[in-house]
């Protein structure tokens, strides 16, 4: 049985603990406000912008920019957003996971690269020599900001530009709520037109008739894709980012939380049993002391 000494170096260690935990998930919630009110104003633009790119892309052959090409998909890199830092839950291994599952799923990619966005993804995907790290970007998420974001996106444009690529996808984990993300795979080159919501199988808009109409581009089609179709994936990269920041921020509060309940139950239970083995000794005391007085009788 444990002493005294050794229950109460625990109950400290643990109470150390704690406090840890506590002030790491009010750090965690207050980064989750943040992260949170980002990535709410900027999931209407990015998504504005993917509808105006699937109407331009509708009008468009595929052969009106690199971009809009589709080839078979031989060489493809996987962009793969995880954090810098653990203790957020299960949210980098579900994101390895899903890469692992999705590339196991796909073998008709001949030759896959990753690249990598956060310290644990990279991590974790070097201790496997199967896969190829095609490049790394530790930089982004400490202080992210459009301008580190955009220059991924420019290296996956040149590199699918000059035919280096034939896809490029995306893994990370959407925000949803605080306890809640979902791992979503996208692709994100090369761009295709999704088509309208048809929730009715009619083949048109849902609530209304088929409102696509002709337009006239100005000054051209090709200078309009070429403004807009590299800037849609950086704005795409960027979403995915902030995605990726609330949700580790809302998982890391979750499982602070729960370290920080866990740590209070085993805190319990040691001064339960911290209390136990003091009354043990102090009835041990008392029985030596009796005795002892019973044989100075005697």
């Amino acid at each position: 049985m444990p002493s005294l000494k050794d229950i109460r170096g625990r109950i400290t260690s643990v109470q150390s603990t704690m406090q840890i935990t506590r002030a790491m998930k009010l750090v965690a919630a207050a980064k989750l406000r943040r992260a949170q009110e980002r990535i709410e104003a900027q999931r209407p633009y990015a998504y504005e912008l993917r509808s105006m790119i699937r109407s331009l892309a509708e009008r468009a052959d595929e052969n009106a920019h690199p971009l809009l090409h589709r080839r078979p998909m031989k060489r493809v890199d996987v962009l793969v957003l995880t954090s810098d830092r653990g203790l957020c839950g299960g949210f980098n291994m579900n994101i390895c996971r899903a890469v692992e599952n999705y590339l196991a799923d796909h073998d008709e990619h001949e030759d896959t690269g990753l690249v990598m966005v956060g310290k644990k993804g990279k991590e974790y995907f070097k201790r496997r020599p199967e896969y190829t790290i095609r490049n790394e970007y530790t930089d982004v998420l400490f202080n992210p900001d459009l301008d580190h974001v955009s220059q991924i996106g420019r290296d996956i444009v040149e590199r699918y530009e000059n035919e280096g690529l034939d896809g490029v996808l995306v893994v990370y984990n959407e925000f949803k709520t605080a306890a809640s993300q979902r791992v979503v795979v996208e692709q994100l080159l090369p761009i295709v037109p999704e088509d309208f919501d048809d929730e009715d199988g009619d083949g048109r808009p849902e609530g209304g008739e088929d409102n696509r109409v002709e337009h006239k581009f100005e000054p051209d089609q090709a200078a309009i894709l070429n403004g807009i179709l590299p800037l849609h994936v950086n704005i795409q990269i960027w979403r995915a980012v902030l995605e990726s920041l609330a949700s580790e921020m809302g998982a890391r509060m979750t499982a602070m939380g729960a370290a920080t309940s866990n740590a209070s139950d085993i805190l319990d239970k040691l001064k339960l049993q911290y209390n136990r083995a003091r009354q043990e000794s102090i009835t041990n005391e008392l029985i030596e002391i009796m005795s002892g007085a019973e044989a100075l009788k005697g």
